[in-house]
């Protein structure tokens, strides 16, 4: 009996300390797109506070150029090396759904998770009624204006229309200035040719998912931007600057007007707080529009610590979380609790973009879009270059993009 006891005895010391030692850790690995110099911080501080909170879970943070993320996720995920989450541009999500990529989210949610959202924000992440992408970023387009150049332009409260645009960029180009910045280099050029597209009446898709930008309306409105930068009223040789160009030119006083995000308000702030500007809806010639875009985060089907990657995403869209990247980023909300904080309520700027979302326009969710998207940026670049007329040019991408849409 003594010999039981002993065993019994040694089975409980095995079992108390068993009882005492840490749960097995795993670590939930995120790629990141590059936002600002506000981004790593911004989530290594997250993974930080939420490490603390949650012990046996690590968050281990990858921060990718925005031009190379794509091409990055294809190779990791060919290689199966991809990490747990990641951001996407949403217009990516649907090809990624296609070939079994991206999990659905909605078995690990928790009552009421969904209405956290601002609906058409979150809309774009749904597929065949399941939720494959939750909205990390969302930012419509506005036109900004240096109010000092504007107001000897005769344009003080900016312009309205594309004959405004030319009209006071006419009046910079007498005063030595670049008036209008026309982006035809790196990310968005096709959306900068949306921008003319939709104002003019235009779409890029019609009702069947086939091209529908090589139109009257689209070749008004490439031969509009083709004009105005033959009479000089934009910046010369557009297809040398990207979008974060113009917005330095823009920042430094040199460029009457260009189309961008609501984040260079926060650049602004920071690196040129004395520059007097305002802001306005994208110009109209018939139709009010402008472009909305997210960001998504996905949860990879091959992960293997989906509970604690979708605790990590649970925590990143909580209140606090939110508002923090969204304050930093200067993006717009895309939950409803962010919205309400007065970063938002009492920002004038940011309203102008908030009361354009009932005209905005997303990407397509279509398979292809990105093979799309090259094929307007090659038409559109070749007819600045002059090595095209916008006719030819569109009616070439147009047919380049019904083969990539299997049209």
């Amino acid at each position: 009996m003594r010999n039981g006891w002993k065993f019994l005895a040694a089975g409980a010391v095995l079992a108390i300390t068993l009882s005492t030692l840490p749960a097995r850790s795993e670590t939930v690995r995120m790629t990141v797109s590059f936002y600002s110099a506000a981004t790593g911080p911004y989530f290594e501080k997250m993974a930080a506070e939420f490490h603390a909170a949650n012990p046996t879970i690590d968050v281990k943070i990858d921060v990718v150029n925005w031009p190379a993320l794509l091409q990055k996720l294809q190779t990791d995920i060919s290689g199966g090396t991809n990490a747990d989450v990641s951001i996407i541009g949403t217009r990516w999500l649907l090809d990624f759904v296609k070939d079994g990529i991206a999990e659905p989210m909605d078995a690990h949610m928790g009552a009421g998770f969904k209405e956290r959202f601002i609906g058409p924000f979150l809309k774009p992440g749904q597929i065949g009624g399941k939720t494959y992408g939750l909205p990390i970023a969302a930012s419509a387009r506005a036109m900004y204006y240096n109010k000092t150049m504007l107001t000897k332009a005769g344009f003080p409260d900016g312009p309205k229309t594309w004959d405004d645009v030319a009209a006071a960029a006419e009046k910079i180009k007498a005063n030595g200035g670049n008036g209008f910045g026309l982006m035809a280099k790196g990310t968005e050029v096709d959306v900068y040719f949306y921008y003319a597209l939709w104002t003019q009446g235009g779409d890029v898709l019609d009702a069947n998912q086939k091209a529908a930008f090589a139109s009257p309306a689209g070749i008004k409105a490439l031969a509009m931007y083709k004009t105005m930068l033959d009479r000089g009223l934009t910046e010369p040789g557009p297809t040398n600057y990207t979008r974060e160009d113009l917005q330095n030119q823009f920042k430094q006083g040199r460029l009457g007007m260009v189309i961008t995000a609501p984040f260079l308000i926060n650049q602004i702030a920071k690196e040129a707080p004395t520059l007097e500007y305002g802001i306005v809806p994208v110009p109209v010639a018939t139709t009010p529009a402008t472009y909305a875009v997210t960001d998504s985060v996905v949860m990879f089907a091959n992960s293997k610590v989906k509970p604690a990657a979708w605790k990590w995403l649970d925590f990143l869209f909580s209140k606090e979380p939110r508002i923090a990247f969204t304050k930093g980023e200067g993006f717009l909300p895309t939950t409803v609790e962010e919205a309400k904080d007065p970063a938002f309520t009492e920002n004038e700027r940011l309203k102008v973009f908030v009361n354009l979302l009932p005209n905005a326009r997303f990407a397509p969710t279509v398979t292809g879009w990105e093979d799309t998207a090259k094929a307007v940026t090659d038409a559109v670049q070749s007819v600045y270059l002059g090595t095209a007329t916008p006719e030819a040019a569109l009616t070439t991408a147009a047919a380049k993009a019904n083969q990539s849409l299997g049209k």
